[in-house]
């Protein structure tokens, strides 16, 4: 895939510019740099302050003006908002009213939806059906490269840090172990030597080795989720349940802060009740919405909401 590399900067380029992002600092700027480091807010070098979270990655989070996000998610101590939708704006209006915000980003995926798809498609392996991905082969030091690149061009927009998506899919696929554990430990440098922050989720025996690389961890399907094949939502197993809930309390005693997302039906208010209630329980941040993340609630989850 030499011919990849060589392509790389100008695809990367072409498919940031296409979709709005740069790649260049916020410190270069002529106008907006200035603007845009005058809204950090010291909060996200404190998470013991988070009290609450909201994974708002779901259509129709980032519709309307920067004044329309921020009347709609600040009142979460901690954002999680697409990485590439999000504008620079939105980003600074968040920050400026005190929420910490992460931009998500799949780097155990690839996403045929992304701008960036014709540089990482070279590096698909098999497809993920539920959600019409493609796994990526983060064995590769080329695809490591681009994502370093495009983490990069998120992180100049403006974003307190990152939230890694799919690092676990090495669950399925474990002879990436040794590829994903490099770029994890890639973003942890590029991120946090900068003052960002760095989460994930997920594939807690692995997730476990990488916690001195990471800020925070986020752990779906504690006591609710979604079962893609019968098309509906259920409690989750006794074991798994177990397993989960043992996760959190590591993570935690690793040093990071601990959030929790539940997936249950609209309406299902004993089922929500009980996901924050168990969570809160171990010390987590809890969330809950539907398996699309489409549900933004009016009023955030805490560690104590009952």
């Amino acid at each position: 895939m030499a011919w990849v590399l060589a392509g790389l900067t100008g695809l990367i380029a072409t498919a940031f510019i296409a979709s709005g992002i740069t790649s260049c600092s916020p410190s270069s700027e002529p106008d907006g740099g200035s603007q845009l480091e005058s809204a950090r807010t010291p909060r996200g070098e404190n998470l013991t302050d988070v009290e609450s979270w909201a994974f708002a990655i779901g259509d129709g989070a980032l519709n309307g003006s920067a004044h329309a996000v921020r009347a709609r998610l600040s009142i979460f101590d901690l954002v999680v908002i697409d990485g590439e939708e999000a504008t620079q704006d939105q980003i600074a209006a968040l920050r400026d009213g005190g929420t910490v915000v992460l931009g998500y980003l799949s780097v155990g995926t690839i996403e045929p939806w992304r701008s960036w798809y014709p540089t990482l498609e070279p590096f698909a392996l098999d497809r993920w059906g539920d959600w019409g991905e493609y796994y990526a082969d983060v064995n590769d030091s080329e695809y490591r490269t681009a994502i370093l690149r495009i983490a990069d061009a998120l992180t100049d927009k403006g974003f307190d840090g990152l939230f890694l998506d799919n690092v676990d899919m090495v669950e399925s696929h474990r002879s990436q172990e040794e590829g994903m554990r490099t770029l994890v430990s890639d973003l942890s440098d590029q991120v946090r030597s900068s003052g960002g922050l760095l989460f994930a989720q997920n594939g807690e025996d692995f997730a476990l080795t990488l916690a001195p690389l990471l800020d925070g961890w986020n752990r779906e399907d504690v006591t609710f989720g979604y079962d893609f094949d019968r098309e509906q939502y259920v409690r989750v197993p006794d074991q798994d349940h177990e397993e989960a809930l043992a996760a959190l309390r590591s993570m935690r005693a690793a040093g990071l802060l601990i959030t929790t997302t539940d997936y249950v039906g609209a309406g299902e208010w004993a089922d929500q009740r009980e996901a924050v209630r168990v969570a809160a329980g171990v010390g987590a941040l809890p969330y809950v919405s539907d398996v699309e993340l489409q549900r933004v609630p009016e009023s955030p989850f805490g560690r104590s909401n009952e």
